[in-house]
């Protein structure tokens, strides 16, 4: 499976689980603050992508991905905020992002809000891939 075949399978998975219409769910669009998705919808996108393309991801596994291996007490600070080593993480896994803007200011509850459909697709590919990696082995 290819990314082409990829995204559009996690665009048809994001307009049946938060309801959008096909021309709203453009690469950049955040999934929570730009289409209006909640946890719940997250999760039903993850199963709705299961079921069409065969790759079980978890929301532990979205949450993984996005902190990267690093602690908790290394990716946001005593008070949420995301440290430096943590906002490099980000902008590996959400290139998109200004860190400059973000840095010192980000709080740990906003970051899923800066998520797009691009990073899921992204995330989508490194889960396919590992998988086909594990087959192979």
């Amino acid at each position: 499976m290819d990314r082409t075949q990829i995204s559009e399978a996690v665009q048809k998975a994001v307009v049946e689980a938060v309801g959008a219409e096909p021309e709203e769910v453009v690469p950049e669009a955040t999934l929570l603050d730009e289409l209006g998705a909640e946890s719940i919808d997250l999760l039903d996108i993850l199963f709705r992508l299961e079921r069409s393309i065969g790759v079980k991801i978890q929301a532990a596994q979205l949450a993984e991905y996005v902190q990267g291996g690093i602690p908790d007490d290394e990716f946001g600070d005593e008070n949420e905020i995301i440290t430096e080593r943590g906002l490099a993480q980000l902008k590996r896994v959400m290139p998109q992002i200004d860190v400059a803007e973000l840095s010192g200011r980000l709080q740990a509850t906003q970051v899923m809000g800066l998520f797009t459909v691009d990073n899921l697709v992204d995330l989508v590919v490194a889960q396919v891939e590992a998988s086909a990696a594990t087959a192979a082995a």
